[in-house]
């Protein structure tokens, strides 16, 4: 019975690889979705009945569900070193001269489009994808193997057995423009439904197909990984001893393994055969499913590639080509002003609609009052708009040339910042050293107040998840809020008066508040919204001033003490507790119950033992977490921080700790210290 099973769950596996490899690899499907989910979940069902008959290279580990805490730095066997880039044919020819120069006189290059995503290196022992690691500092990278797994196009097992025992391939993982759409889409209907405001939502989107690859490849989640449905090509294999003379055929042939490859790569003889490709690419690409910023020449011959050698950061034999970034003309048709959380100011370009690179764009950041200045832009004039990837596109520069001969040149005058606020028609200050403007009233302006009582419920903050935004515009539209204290005097009589407010919902938002009441202290203080209080700086101020008494009481001095408080960020929280309106709000929260103070286990826990004390965190430690770690600095008064520099105290080094850090606290003379030093010093 058994062996038939086993027998049954490879023959299931291998069909469904197959069809896999068609769809992802050729784009060739041979059945429909439907067809291909239902042959998936029938493996996976057998194998949760069977699971000593579970692969890792099954078919079903695509669908993810596996969680990484901490991904594992690896060193590379082969460095992944940068490329150097150039943005003209002059560039390019005199790269074709340096290869003349070096001895080579007959040579081909192979032209490659250059993939806008992430860096990938997939190590395979015996067909099987055994490790997958990012490019990091070229040295080192993260392994992010469980979510390279969720990756369709990615082999898990290769085809035939014409390949190396073991290699290495390295390619580009990327996030097709239709799935980011589609994505940021998803999002932003659900912003909607919450009710954020046009700003919050081009915020909280994607901003561009790369940093959304970037971000997903390292969530925690591989299932949430699966569902982003990234992509990958391959354009590198390296091991020892392979059995290719050039670049080319190593390419094809690992598309006969099942790797994808992208059918756009050409060999061309000489230059000008570079410089026709790109000249074609530079209008396709946009075409395309996927961003391209370039081109990547390399020189085909591995021997020669060998001959050529390297720098010390880039192959002598390749190079880069990037496109200039697409831009267009047009007018400028009037300019509105948004407002956010934190009262900020946000002007945006309302454009006459315009195609750009492949979408049609109405909008474009105007970001703050001295951006307009520079640009000297005006209603009615001619601008050039850039997009370089991003969502919303960029006024770059005005026309001059038209502004006298268009429609507005009559009328066009200076465009004059506004003064007061759109929403409630307070004075808009801006304090020294600021690029925004800002509404000055922090808790009267609608959105101000929406969004404090938004961010005071956020999972990092008071995660009150049965309050979404849009429940928060209808409460505040009621006059049953008005600020965040007036969430805990809700009544159920009233809640069950809102628009689609259902018993079962107004009970889970009570109890949703109810809960929120033993919330530590330091999410308490990030909760209150006090600008330029992120979760870091709230936590350090939590530990410093143990309670909101001691932080409300502290004086100028006493708040630059504390690690990263600038004078700029110290008089904020000055001002914040000066305003007798947040005092009032305070008060009405610690009626209520909320915590603001450290809790005893917490002041148990604290000490000034570590007072004064810099620490710089590197490498994987075996007894507690990197952020277990930095949270006994801060609760033993140290302070952590990203870089070596003469005010540390000590590099707290754990394993895979990054060389250039090692050789920088050597030079500077900074002492390094292991994870058993670093617990006897808190012991003592």
């Amino acid at each position: 019975m058994s062996d038939t099973i086993n027998h049954k769950i490879l023959a299931l596996s291998k069909i469904i690889e197959e069809h896999n490899y068609n769809y992802y690899v050729l784009s060739n499907p041979s059945i429909s979705d439907f067809e291909f989910d239902k042959m998936l979940e029938e493996l996976i069902d057998l194998e949760k009945k069977h699971p000593q008959f579970l692969s890792s290279d099954s078919p079903s580990q695509r669908v993810g569900g596996q969680i990484t805490k901490e991904f594992k730095n690896v060193k590379h066997n082969y460095p992944m070193l940068s490329l150097g880039n150039t943005y003209n044919e002059n560039d390019l020819r005199d790269f074709d001269d340096r290869i003349r120069k070096a001895g080579l006189l007959e040579f081909e290059y192979v032209c490659e489009l250059k993939y806008d995503g992430v860096s990938i290196s997939l190590t395979y022992v015996n067909g099987v994808l055994t490790q997958a690691v990012t490019r990091g500092d070229g040295e080192k990278g993260d392994d992010v193997t469980a979510n390279v797994r969720t990756i369709r196009s990615i082999p898990l097992k290769l085809r035939g057995n014409s390949f190396p025992d073991e290699f290495e391939i390295r390619g580009e993982i990327f996030l097709p423009k239709k799935e980011f759409l589609r994505i940021n889409d998803e999002l932003k209907n659900q912003l909607i439904e919450e009710g954020y405001n046009e700003e919050e939502i081009f915020e909280k989107l994607f901003k561009n197909p790369r940093n959304a690859a970037s971000g997903s490849l390292k969530m925690q989640d591989s299932k949430v990984v699966a569902e982003r449905r990234l992509d990958c090509y391959l354009y590198a294999v390296l091991g020892k001893e392979l059995p290719f003379e050039t670049h080319y055929e190593s390419l094809i042939e690992a598309k006969k393994w099942g790797f994808k490859v992208s059918a756009d790569m050409e060999k061309v003889a000489s230059i000008e055969g570079v410089i026709k490709y790109l000249d074609t690419w530079d209008k396709k690409r946009h075409s395309l499913n996927v961003e391209t910023d370039g081109v990547v020449i390399k020189i085909n011959s591995i021997d020669q590639q060998k001959k050529l050698g390297y720098t010390a950061k880039s192959p002598r034999w390749a190079i880069a080509y990037k496109f200039k970034a697409t831009q267009v003309s047009t007018i400028l048709e009037s300019i509105s002003y948004q407002v956010g959380r934190t009262g900020a100011i946000t002007p945006v370009a309302n454009l006459k609609p315009v195609q750009l690179a492949g979408t049609t764009v109405k909008r474009a950041s105007l970001h703050n009052a001295d951006i307009i200045e520079k640009l000297d832009v005006r209603i009615g004039d001619t601008v050039f708009v850039e997009k370089g990837g991003e969502i919303i596109p960029k006024i770059i520069a005005v026309d001059f040339t038209k502004r006298g001969n268009d429609l507005f040149s009559e009328s066009s005058q200076p465009t004059k910042y506004i003064t007061h606020c759109p929403e409630c028609n307070s004075k808009l200050v801006r304090s020294e050293g600021e690029a925004n403007h800002y509404c000055s009233n922090e808790l009267g302006c609608p959105p101000q107040v929406k969004g404090k009582i938004e961010h005071f419920v956020s999972r990092k903050a008071m995660d009150i998840d049965s309050l979404g935004a849009e429940t928060i515009g209808q409460l505040y539209d009621a006059r049953l809020i008005k600020t965040i204290a007036d969430l805990y005097e809700l009544k159920k009589e009233e809640l069950l008066k809102i628009e689609r407010m259902a018993e079962k919902s107004a009970n889970n938002l009570l109890e949703g508040i109810k809960t929120s009441k033993v919330v530590p202290f330091e999410r308490v203080l990030f909760a209150l919204g006090i600008r330029h209080i992120g979760e870091t700086t709230a936590k350090k101020l939590a530990y410093y001033f143990k309670n909101i008494d001691n932080l409300k009481n502290a004086t100028l001095d006493q708040l630059l003490e504390v690690g990263d408080i600038g004078e700029r960020t110290a008089q904020t929280i000055i001002d914040y507790f000066v305003d007798n309106r947040s005092v009032e709000i305070i008060l009405k929260l610690k009626d209520a119950g909320l915590q603001f103070e450290l809790s005893q286990e917490q002041l148990t826990n604290t000490s000034e033992k570590l007072k004064n004390l810099t620490f710089v965190v590197s490498g994987v430690f075996s007894k507690f977490s990197r952020d277990d770690i930095k949270k006994i600095i801060e609760q033993n008064g140290g302070k952590n921080t990203g870089s070596i520099s003469g005010k540390t105290s000590y590099v707290l080094a754990g394993e895979n700790m990054g060389p250039e850090k090692l050789k920088k606290a050597e030079k500077i003379g900074v002492r390094v210290i292991s994870e058993d030093e670093f617990i006897k010093m808190i012991a003592e």
